[in-house]
């Protein structure tokens, strides 16, 4: 049988680098990142963008993933049943809630976002579907490491902290996701973002296998308490969320 094409292989990790970045990247960073000549990173880079899977800024030449090839990720979402047996359900919730709802399912070690409800309100918002979250500093990641859907595995420097509430010791994210497991949601405060907090419950399947997490999110003070505790409204809301999702994908009652 004949072996892998390294051409492809390239460019599949040229965009699996785009995918993973808030931002552009110059032709240096990809070749640098993925251990290419320049002259190779461009070539593919180029052959990407011919067919419309890697646009490049006009003004500063930077590289990011183009229109054809997140026209597929949402044609592949559309499909997807989790994501069809949520819509409705999400859109309540976060009608209900004042509040930007999640829908995630675990992706190569993060939480990859497959359906977005924008907060019902007039403010700015940036539609995150097909973004990666990382499993242990969101809610919606807390849900799907607690109940071994998705596990995490530390670098050489252990979990990143992205603010100072990040909980990066092993044996804290353990009594947590205990926590989760014990009380049926997920929370975190800040953890992702400072001043933002959010709340997530399991969407489980046939046989009761949690499958993803539905999770709204917003400023501190909207999700919190004067205490810092999640409000017990929202909480409700959540779980009957996620309940009602379950039971649309065939799961009995738990």
């Amino acid at each position: 049988m004949a072996g892998p094409v390294q051409s492809i292989e390239r460019a599949a990790a040229i965009l699996r680098l785009l995918a993973g970045g808030p931002r552009r990247l110059g032709l240096g960073e990809v070749a640098a990142s993925l251990g290419l000549a320049k002259g190779t990173a461009h070539g593919i880079l180029r052959t990407l963008q011919h067919v419309d899977f890697v646009e490049q800024d006009a003004t500063t030449g930077k590289y990011q993933l183009g229109a054809a090839l997140l026209h597929l990720g949402t044609s592949y979402l559309d499909v997807n049943e989790l994501r069809s047996r949520s819509l409705n359900w999400a859109d309540a919730l976060a009608a209900r809630s004042g509040e930007a709802v999640r829908l995630g399912t675990p992706l190569e070690g993060s939480v990859l976002v497959v359906h977005h409800v924008f907060r019902p309100d007039d403010t700015f918002q940036t539609l995150d579907v097909g973004a990666l979250l990382p499993l242990h500093a969101s809610s919606l990641g807390k849900v799907l490491l607690a109940y071994g859907t998705a596990s995490v595995e530390p670098g050489q420097g252990g979990l990143e902290a992205y603010t100072r509430h990040t909980l990066v010791d092993p044996q804290q994210l353990a009594r947590a996701l205990a926590e989760v497991r014990e009380v049926g949601w997920a929370a975190e405060t800040q953890e992702m973002t400072m001043g933002e907090a959010g709340l997530a419950a399991p969407i489980r399947g046939h046989g009761g296998l949690v499958v993803g997490a539905i999770g709204l999110s917003g400023p501190v003070e909207r999700i919190c308490d004067s205490h810092g505790h999640p409000r017990p409204s929202l909480i409700t809301l959540i779980r009957e969320a996620s309940r009602a999702i379950s039971r649309d994908l065939g799961a009995a009652r738990w």
